[in-house]
């Protein structure tokens, strides 16, 4: 990756898997990126940034967000924002997008918890729902 790169480093991943299959690669982006993460305890376990040692410095995202600390700071500097996810993360975004969408009355309310006559059949019950 070159000047000005934003990767985003998303899952959850075996210790040590990124070393095994892209090794060399993957370690050289890590050392010239600013990154960005959720937690840095979690990320440092099961991101891509495992591969580093443990006092690499990261940056938090809320850091950003609030202003405490500055995003990029160049056109060419290179970021990556390693993701492991957290659950009420996903839950905060959706009760916003919605909580905007309700103010705006444009949408539609979708059933979306599958409820299976046969829970072995997942495929079959997307068949009979079209």
């Amino acid at each position: 990756a070159g000047a000005g790169a934003a990767g985003g480093g998303a899952g959850d991943d075996l210790p040590k898997l990124c070393d095994r299959v892209v090794g060399v690669q993957l370690l050289n982006f890590l050392l010239r990126s600013k990154i960005f993460v959720e937690y840095p305890p979690q990320t440092r376990i099961e991101g891509e940034n495992q591969q580093l040692d443990p006092d690499h410095p990261v940056t938090e995202l809320w850091q950003v967000i609030t202003g405490a600390t500055p995003g990029r700071t160049s056109a060419s500097e290179v970021t990556l924002f390693d993701s492991v996810g957290f659950a009420i993360e996903d839950f905060a975004a959706l009760r916003y997008i919605l909580a905007q969408s309700q103010a705006t009355g444009l949408y539609d309310n979708l059933d979306m918890i599958a409820d299976p006559d046969d829970p072995r059949d997942l495929y079959g019950m997307i068949l009979r729902a079209t």
